[in-house]
């Protein structure tokens, strides 16, 4: 059975590797065949976070700038904090990984907070419970202590205890229907 699950895990932890292989060589030839899009951002002509990916004074064939370019992207296609490895909250923090001081991670990551944040509040009240986790534990990474964040937890756990509740509720009632038509035999 062990056997079992460690051909899983294994499995599984190749294939989170090729994915993530495959995010960045996509990133890599995004960044090459769109040499024009990126000429403008590095002239200002646009604003926000998109903005910011070259304004930190970064090489757009660095790492650096390739992760600011991918976040560009993803905000530009309404990917701020979903889905899982292809969106600019995920981007702009490895970003910072590169590069610790690149202020326009930061200010990316500043600019995204509250939406991002609307949007784990989003998955909580469609009971995606899991996506709501996943995307907190990302914001945290970026501000630990922000009372929003704490709400939200608190919010999370809440919804966590009520679907319980129900599964309880649920499992009673199909155990006590199963046991009536026992008895009725």
């Amino acid at each position: 059975m062990s056997r079992l699950f460690s051909a899983a895990s294994s499995r599984r932890g190749l294939l989170v590797a090729s994915l993530v292989l495959l995010v960045i060589a996509a990133g890599t030839a995004y960044a090459l065949m769109r040499p024009a899009s990126m000429a403008n951002l590095a002239s200002g002509s646009s604003k926000g976070p998109a903005a910011a990916a070259t304004s930190g004074g970064t090489d757009d064939t660095s790492g650096v700038g390739i992760m600011l370019g991918l976040a560009k992207t993803a905000v530009d296609e309404k990917r701020l904090i979903a889905p899982a490895g292809a969106n600019a909250y995920e981007f702009y923090l490895s970003a910072l990984q590169l590069d610790p001081n690149n202020a326009a991670a930061q200010d990316g990551l500043h600019q995204l907070f509250e939406p991002a944040a609307d949007d784990v509040e989003r998955s909580i009240n469609n009971n995606e419970l899991d996506e709501a986790q996943r995307e907190l534990s990302l914001l945290r990474e970026f501000d630990g202590t922000n009372y929003k964040l704490a709400l939200l937890g608190g919010k999370l756990d809440a919804q966590r205890q009520i679907q319980i509740r129900s599964d309880e509720a649920r499992a009673a009632m199909i155990q006590s229907a199963s046991s009536a038509s026992t008895q009725a035999q």
